[in-house]
């Protein structure tokens, strides 16, 4: 049960924070190991029954993965929200240079809807959900690892 209350802090922080800061510098490789670590926290809290913090955690994976393969495309800004993110991802390197697959277009903004749902909501993500919500993140993160070792 130690686990399923540290990810229950982890989702706490992620309602405190809704901005990041890009560090310059180490920011691809930092942004990358954040984006693998709540993809791992996802699974754990997955396991556990933690549906909305599963959720949570694999938007976060995600996101910070996107933010990791922006940067690695030149693509930064000091302040980062959500909107500009999944805009600069789908915009500039799904529709436009065809870097990713068309299929991830919409991911990473279904899945800020869900977390939406986790962190906002009466509702409870169930169990199905939150293993969408993992599929997903497993999905893009995989494409931008390809991508960023080419």
């Amino acid at each position: 049960m130690t686990f399923g209350l540290a990810c229950l802090i982890l989702d706490e922080d992620a309602i405190r924070y809704s901005t990041i800061r890009l560090a310059l510098g180490s920011g691809i490789e930092a942004f990358m190991r954040k984006a693998r670590n709540n993809l791992a926290a996802a699974r754990h809290c997955y396991d556990a029954g933690l549906y909305d913090a599963a959720a949570n955690r694999a938007y976060y994976a995600a996101f910070q993965g996107a933010v990791a393969v922006l940067a690695h495309y030149g693509v930064r800004k000091d302040r980062l929200d959500h909107e500009w993110v999944q805009a600069e991802f789908s915009g500039r390197l799904i529709q436009r240079r065809k870097i990713f697959t068309g299929k991830i277009r919409s991911y990473l903004s279904d899945m800020q809807a869900v977390r939406d749902i986790a962190d906002y909501s009466r509702e409870n993500v169930s169990k199905k959900s939150a293993r969408n919500q993992i599929r997903k993140a497993e999905e893009i993160i995989q494409e931008i690892a390809g991508v960023m070792e080419k």
